[in-house]
């Protein structure tokens, strides 16, 4: 099963962090975000993983080579220029091929299992549906949400609105009017899917972490670290 990682972002509001260093690369708990994630998709089934970069990319290359040692294949999509989340998508998806797959932000910081949505991806092509997005409770700094829950249906506006996680199964025909190479980000897409019914959800209560600026960062890292200290 494939999945793809975002890591093209530049990182502005973590610099000077991210000035040397890709944000994916930057560390929780001892190892760099990135590499949580291709372990949690590991875990989870998924052994063919695609991971899109920019800035410093080829770092990202040399820490994690092709994935072997984690049990993974992985592919890279490198972009001259960042391409926006579904810019990027679209670019990946000669190396992802025809069926639903899952894309994780690299950005973020989450304990969800992925195996928990395998029936979901499953269920895409059997019910014409062309994304499942997993929501989470608002953030401070993101008080407004992004999209409106019901039941399993999400709609662009509603009374009670969650924020995307980051999170989120898609069909490559989400992606058919973007161009190889052309900048898009995602969000007109699942809006225009949404009001065709095609966009399904769920909300996800546990820890989730928009790793977004140094202090959330290390706001991030005392908690993974007093996490560990409690199990040890």
């Amino acid at each position: 099963m494939h999945a793809m990682i975002l890591a093209a972002g530049r990182g502005e509001r973590m610099r000077p962090l991210t000035d040397r260093t890709p944000k994916v690369l930057l560390e929780v708990g001892g190892k760099p975000l990135l590499q949580w994630h291709v372990e949690n998709l590991h875990r989870a089934g998924f052994d063919r993983i695609v991971i899109n970069h920019a800035w410093l990319g080829e770092q990202i290359e040399q820490r994690l080579g092709d994935g072997s040692r984690f049990g993974v294949r992985i592919a890279y999509s490198p972009e001259g220029q960042a391409l926006e989340t579904a810019g990027g998508i679209a670019m990946a998806l000669a190396l992802i091929g025809a069926d639903p797959f899952i894309v994780v932000n690299g950005d973020i910081f989450t304990d969800l299992d992925f195996s928990d949505l395998l029936p979901r991806l499953r269920a895409l092509s059997a019910r014409n549906l062309l994304a499942h997005v997993v929501l989470v409770d608002n953030p401070p700094h993101h008080p407004h949400g992004d999209f409106a829950l019901h039941g399993e249906t999400v709609a662009p506006s509603g009374d009670k609105r969650l924020t995307f996680s980051g999170v989120g199964l898609y069909r490559p025909q989400l992606f058919d009017a973007i161009e190889p190479g052309e900048r898009a980000p995602l969000a007109p897409l699942l809006r225009t899917a949404m009001q065709r019914g095609a966009v399904t959800g769920e909300r996800f209560g546990g820890l989730w972490f928009d790793v977004g600026t140094p202090d959330r960062l290390q706001e991030l890292n005392r908690m993974v670290a007093a996490r560990q200290e409690k199990r040890s």
